[in-house]
């Protein structure tokens, strides 16, 4: 079927106002925010896609797709345009993406039950906006949250800024409802928990695009208590006393809904007006009183028990003050991509990874080193560093932080400057027994390392994908390795 018939079938299966071929449209489709630069240079390498679709119903997704697997046509499943690893970047020449931003009914609150259902295009911002009018929050918050859409969320397993008390997307998800490449339609119902098989709530969760299209997702909704919010900010000697203060008040059992530490580096960026080049220690309590209190004491008391390696107590204030502004709303990224534009600069690059205690510092230290004594363009790194940001009883996670003078051309800058400092990153963190991918996914760019990730339990990973996506119609090169694929990571067409 070529691109002219294709667009005959769509016609007759959506109404014209739900099938965009504008030009511009399809070049801003052909990629997301990893090759953010390249875009916005007009210097991308990947194929456009044929068209983008805006199905408003689960029933409209079943016919696309099944007409997809039919016709062996690419799909690309889109939900909130805020992907970071290439997992939204077309591969493909014959390629179909569905867009569910027009699915955006909030279909249920229902604060007894505690838990809320939304079509996949229902923006996080507008659910928790609805749901602090009657004193309730969702309890995530990425910094997407203005613009990310719960399709989105759900596909790409993201994670909040309060994750340490509400838990990731995997722990708020109750139920969902999903589309399969052969028009199944499969509804996992509301429960709280239940023993009947393996979960299969995770071959959706996660699956970035790869095995199903969601359409629904009912989540847990929190009581909210803004009147109790407690913040705590410090400096620090070194990165190891926040992991180790970190440590000591998540394995005694509390949860503070904001758990952070910043090298100094990364602090300059965030902390400038205080940080006196020095490392950020911060927290967060909310909840009901008792917990606070109790939470509060517990920050106190780790904190105590290092004090060799704290240097002073910050101010409160300035802690809130920087919360408020945290999050990204669509016009900070037209902003960065106007900046791309005009100045021939952006915001930098993130690489997140996971570790348990014992191995997380221990990975900071080793990359840290071997960027600063391996990567041969180290004189244009402008900002190099990490934070950790989301803890657990067992281990904690590790942001790379990292930004640099571009001197190459835009289409060059990937493979010279990002894919060597990532790359390093990768391999620190899997030598050490760690995950390269805490909450981004794994999208296109890491699925050179995603046999090495799961090692022999691949196995059960690549037959989800031959049992519910035998056509290999879903998202082609994202999760999976693909070898055709290897010359959009590697830049030798």
């Amino acid at each position: 079927m070529n691109n002219e018939q294709l667009l005959t079938e769509l016609q007759s299966m959506l109404p014209a106002e739900q099938i965009n071929t504008d030009t511009k449209a399809l070049y801003d489709a052909a990629a997301d925010r990893y090759k953010k630069y390249a875009k916005a240079k007009k210097a991308l390498d990947v194929p456009v896609p044929i068209a983008i679709v805006y199905p408003y119903t689960t029933l409209e997704v079943q016919s696309l797709l099944m007409f997809c697997n039919e016709h062996n046509i690419n799909v690309i499943p889109r939900s909130g345009k805020t992907a970071t690893e290439g997992g939204l970047e077309n591969w493909k020449e014959t390629t179909l993406v569905i867009d569910g931003s027009k699915m955006n009914s909030i279909i249920k609150i229902d604060p007894y039950n505690m838990q809320a259902t939304v079509q996949a295009g229902v923006v996080l911002q507008t659910l928790e906006d609805e749901l602090r009018k009657i004193g309730y929050t969702t309890g995530h918050s990425p910094q997407s949250k203005p613009v990310a859409q719960y399709g989105g969320l759900l596909a790409t397993r993201s994670i909040g800024q309060f994750s340490t008390l509400y838990g990731a997307i995997e722990d708020m998800v109750v139920g969902l409802e999903c589309v399969f490449p052969n028009g199944h339609i499969s509804r996992i119902k509301n429960v709280p928990r239940r023993a009947g098989g393996p979960d299969i709530r995770h071959i959706a969760i996660g699956n970035e695009g790869t095995l199903c299209y969601i359409t629904e997702v009912t989540v847990k909704i929190f009581k909210y208590y803004p009147e109790n919010n407690v913040f705590h900010g410090y400096l620090l000697k070194d990165v190891d006393t926040g992991i180790n203060i970190l440590r000591e008040v998540i394995v005694n059992g509390f949860r503070p809904s904001v758990a952070r530490v910043y090298s100094e580096e990364d602090a300059q960026q965030h902390f400038s007006h205080f940080y006196n080049n020095k490392c950020v220690l911060i927290f967060m309590s909310e909840g009901p009183q008792g917990i606070v209190k109790a939470t509060v004491e517990a920050i106190e008391a780790a904190v105590a028990k290092f004090q060799d390696g704290v240097i002073e107590k910050v101010e409160d204030h300035f802690i809130e003050q920087w919360f408020s502004h945290l999050n990204w709303t669509q016009q900070s990224i037209d902003n960065e991509f106007q900046r791309m534009v005009d100045h021939s600069k952006h915001d930098g690059f993130t690489t997140e990874v996971s570790a348990d205690w014992e191995n997380i510092i221990k990975i900071y230290h080793n990359v840290m080193n071997r960027v600063k004594n391996e990567f041969d363009r180290f004189e244009d790194i402008t900002m190099l560093g990490g934070h950790s940001s989301h803890s657990y009883i067992n281990g904690t996670n590790m942001y790379f932080v990292y930004n640099y003078n571009i001197n190459c051309a835009p289409e060059d800058e990937m493979r010279i400057y990002h894919h060597p400092i990532h790359a390093i990153i990768i391999e620190e963190t899997l030598k050490l027994g760690g995950s390269m991918c805490h909450h981004h996914g794994i999208g296109k760019y890491r699925t050179q390392w995603t046999l090495e990730e799961h090692g022999s339990a691949y196995y059960m990973l690549q037959k989800l994908k031959e049992a519910f996506d035998p056509n290999g119609i879903m998202n082609f090169g994202t999760i999976f390795p693909q070898e055709e694929g290897m010359k959009y990571i590697t830049g030798q067409n």
